[in-house]
């Protein structure tokens, strides 16, 4: 069965196991997540992540989840540029996201970064998500 939206299902396979109180949770791998993964690792919302071959061509990734004193570091995670209606916007135009406390993640010309990295290369893209 084919997926429209994969980094909405790893978000919500994200969402759902903090919901569950998990600390390991494991979805199929991509380039796109791994890049996203590596900018949640660089913030501190996930504590690791690693990919694992199943067999030729086929991958999953680990994801290894964070917690501080029994509450998950991920308050909240939301897709902002859906399939059927994407998200771009300028740096100078890109809102601070909870007064600067949670991240947006940007795919940008020079690569997946957060929104605050962005704008020290001042770089927009497309909005990808929403961490808090």
């Amino acid at each position: 069965m084919s997926m429209s939206d994969p980094l909405g299902d790893l978000l919500t396979r994200i969402r759902n196991a903090h919901g569950a109180r998990q600390t390991r949770c494991v979805a199929p791998a991509s380039r796109l997540k791994t890049d996203v993964l590596d900018v949640l690792k660089r913030e501190g919302y996930i504590r690791a992540w690693r990919v694992e071959e199943l067999r030729a061509g086929i991958s999953q990734i680990e994801i290894e989840l964070k917690y501080s004193e029994g509450e998950p570091a991920i308050k909240e995670i939301a897709r902002v540029s859906k399939p059927g209606r994407r998200v771009y916007s300028k740096i100078k135009e890109l809102p601070k996201f909870y007064n600067g406390l949670g991240i947006q993640i940007l795919s940008t010309p020079r690569g997946v970064m957060s929104d605050s990295e962005a704008r020290a290369a001042n770089v927009g893209g497309e909005v990808l998500c929403r961490v808090f």
